[in-house]
C-alpha cells in the first residue's frame, strides 16, 4: 500500500478536502442560580423564605410562556406541543422548512413536556437549617428553532422552572454555508455535508474563522429574547460546551469511487483499531480505567455504514454521506477530557503554564479545533496504512461487464469460458514474455478464423488487457492483462476445479 494519504493518492477524484466544526451544543447557566447552594444564597439575600421558593419561580414560569406566545404571535405562528417521545422534532422541523424557505428569523415552536433539573425545599431536623435541595423533576420546555443571518438554522431549549439552563444548538457546516452565500462563493450540498464548491481554500479559511465573540454575542442575545429572566438573579449567562464534532470531509467526485474504496476501508478499521489505536486516535495513553471504555462498533445507517471508535466521552468515527463524500469526525462529549498548555491559576502561588484539560468556556473552540483536526488526521492516517482493493474491483467491474452504448461497444470477459480460457492460456505462454506475439504466432494454439482472431484481438486492445507495439504487428499483455489472466487460470485450476471434483 503507498504510504501517501488518502486526499492524495485520490486527489484527482476529489473536489477537495475540507475541515469544519458539525455538530455544536452549549449550555447556558446562571452562575448564581445553577446549583443548589447558590440559589439557596440569593433567596436569603432577597429575604425570601425557602419555602416560598414556588411562589418566587412561577412568576418566572409564566413570564416564559407569556414571550412564547408572543413571538409566536409575531411571527403568525402557533405553538406545537409533542407529547409523544418518539416524534422527531427535527422531522417536524424540516416539514416546515420546506414550505417557509431558509429567510432569517423564528421558523418554529415546539412545546413538550421534559425532564430537568429543579429544587425542593429541604429543613434538616438534625442540623435546624432549612435550604434547597437539587432533585430532578418535569417542566414545560418550548423549543424555538431560528434561523440566524450567521449561524443558519439553531434551536434554544428554554425550560420554564428554575434554575432555567439553557441548551443551544448549532452547526458549523449551517455556519459556513452561510458564509459562502455572503461572499458569492457557489456550492452544493445536502444535508449539513458540502458535495462540492467553487473555491475550497477560501471555504476552509472561513471555517477556520470560527468567531466565540460573534456566537457570545448571539447566545446572550437570544437568551434575553427567549428568556427573559436573567434580570431578576442580576446576571447574565455563562456559556459552556456540553458536544463539539469536528469532521474532515474527503468531497469525491463520483460514487463509483467512494462506494467500493469505503466498503474496503471500513470491514478492515473495526478489526484493524485496537485499544492501542484508538487511545492513539485521541491522542491518549492506554491506562487501566480508560482501557475499559475503548471500544469500536459498526452500525449501518441511512446515510451509509459508520465505523465508530470510542474512549470514554469522547470518539472518532468515520462514515460515507451520499456515497460522495467520506467523513472522518471526531466527537467530544466534554472537553476537559483533552489537554493542552494554558496558564493555570492558583489559589496560593504564582499562576504557572502547564498542561491542563480544556476549559469548558465557548472560548476553547479555537483551541479545541486544533486538537480535534489533529485526532481527524492520525485516523486518516490510519486509514491510508489499510489494503485498498477498490481500483482492483473496479478493473473487474470493467473487464467483465459488456460495455453497451459506449464508444467502442465491448463484450465483457467470462474467464471460466472454455474459449476464453483457451486464448488466454494463449497470450501467456512463456515464449511470449518477452517479444510479444504476432497474429500468426497464435494459429499453433488457437482454432480460430483469422478475421475472429483480428476481431478478438480488438476486444482484448479495448478492454486494456495488451497493447500493439508501435509501428509494428507485435502484441504484448499489459500490467492488468498479466494479473486478471494469471488470477483466473490460478482460480480455476486450484479452486473451482478441485472444488467440483469433490462433488464426484
Amino acid at each position: 500500500m503507498s504510504e501517501r494519504g488518502l486526499a492524495e493518492r485520490y486527489a484527482t477524484n476529489l473536489h477537495g478536502v475540507l475541515s469544519c466544526f458539525d455538530r455544536i451544543i452549549i449550555v447556558g447557566t446562571l452562575p448564581g442560580a445553577c446549583y443548589a447552594q447558590g440559589m439557596t444564597s440569593f433567596l436569603y439575600q432577597q429575604r425570601i423564605r425557602i419555602f416560598d421558593y414556588p411562589r418566587f419561580a412561577e412568576p418566572l414560569r409564566d413570564r416564559i410562556r407569556e414571550r412564547a406566545h408572543q413571538a409566536c404571535a409575531d411571527a403568525g405562528m402557533e405553538i406545537e406541543h409533542i407529547s409523544k417521545s418518539h416524534i422527531r422534532k427535527e422531522e417536524r422541523v424540516a416539514r416546515v422548512l420546506t414550505k417557509r424557505g431558509d429567510a432569517p428569523g423564528l421558523v418554529h415552536v415546539i412545546s413538550a413536556m421534559e425532564a430537568c433539573p429543579t429544587y425542593v425545599p429541604w429543613h434538616d431536623k438534625r442540623t435546624g437549617k432549612t435550604y434547597l435541595k437539587a432533585t430532578q423533576g418535569k417542566c414545560l420546555h418550548y423549543y424555538f428553532y431560528f434561523i440566524d443571518d450567521e449561524l443558519g438554522l439553531c434551536y434554544l431549549r428554554v425550560p420554564t422552572w428554575a434554575p432555567f439552563s439553557l441548551p443551544f444548538y448549532c452547526n458549523g457546516h449551517s455556519v459556513l454555508a452561510r458564509a459562502l452565500t455572503r461572499e458569492g462563493i457557489e456550492y452544493f450540498a445536502q444535508d449539513n455535508a458540502f458535495l462540492r464548491m467553487a473555491d475550497v481554500a477560501r471555504a476552509q479559511e472561513l471555517a477556520n474563522a470560527f468567531s466565540p465573540d460573534r456566537l457570545h454575542r448571539r447566545l446572550d442575545h437570544y437568551a434575553q429574547q427567549f428568556c427573559p429572566v436573567s434580570d431578576v438573579f442580576g446576571q447574565d449567562y455563562h456559556w459552556s460546551l456540553r458536544q463539539v464534532e469536528y469532521s474532515t470531509d474527503l468531497m469525491f467526485r463520483s460514487e463509483q469511487i467512494l462506494a467500493p474504496l469505503y466498503d474496503a476501508l471500513s470491514r478492515q478499521a473495526v478489526l484493524a483499531a485496537d485499544a492501542e489505536r484508538v487511545s492513539g486516535f485521541l491522542g491518549k495513553k492506554v491506562t487501566p480505567p480508560l482501557a475499559q471504555e475503548i471500544g469500536s462498533r459498526l452500525s449501518t445507517r441511512i446515510e451509509g455504514r459508520c465505523i465508530k471508535h470510542s474512549m470514554g466521552v469522547a470518539s472518532v468515527k468515520v462514515y460515507d454521506k451520499f456515497s460522495r463524500v467520506l467523513r472522518v469526525e471526531t466527537t467530544a462529549n466534554d472537553i476537559s477530557f483533552f489537554k493542552h498548555h494554558r496558564k493555570v491559576e492558583h489559589t496560593n502561588r504564582e499562576p504557572t503554564r502547564e498542561l491542563a484539560p480544556l476549559k469548558k468556556t465557548i472560548y476553547s473552540l479555537i483551541d479545541l479545533r486544533e486538537i480535534l483536526l489533529a485526532c481527524n488526521q492520525r485516523y486518516l492516517a490510519f486509514l491510508s496504512s489499510l489494503d485498498d482493493p477498490s481500483a482492483g474491483e473496479r478493473d473487474l467491474q470493467r473487464l467483465s461487464q459488456p460495455r453497451i452504448g459506449q464508444a467502442p461497444s465491448v463484450k465483457g470477459l467470462n474467464f471460466f469460458a472454455a474459449d476464453e480460457q483457451v486464448l488466454l492460456r494463449t497470450l501467456q505462454r512463456g515464449e511470449f514474455n518477452i517479444h510479444g506475439w504476432r497474429r500468426a504466432d497464435l494459429f499453433k494454439y488457437i482454432v480460430l478464423s483469422p478475421s475472429a482472431l483480428s476481431r478478438q484481438l480488438k476486444r482484448l486492445r479495448d478492454l486494456g488487457l495488451i497493447k500493439k507495439v508501435t509501428h509494428t504487428y507485435r502484441y504484448y499483455l499489459t500490467r492488468m492483462g498479466r494479473a486478471a489472466i494469471a488470477a483466473a487460470c490460478s482460480l480455476t485450476r486450484f479452486n473451482i476445479i478441485p472444488a467440483m471434483a469433490s462433488v464426484h
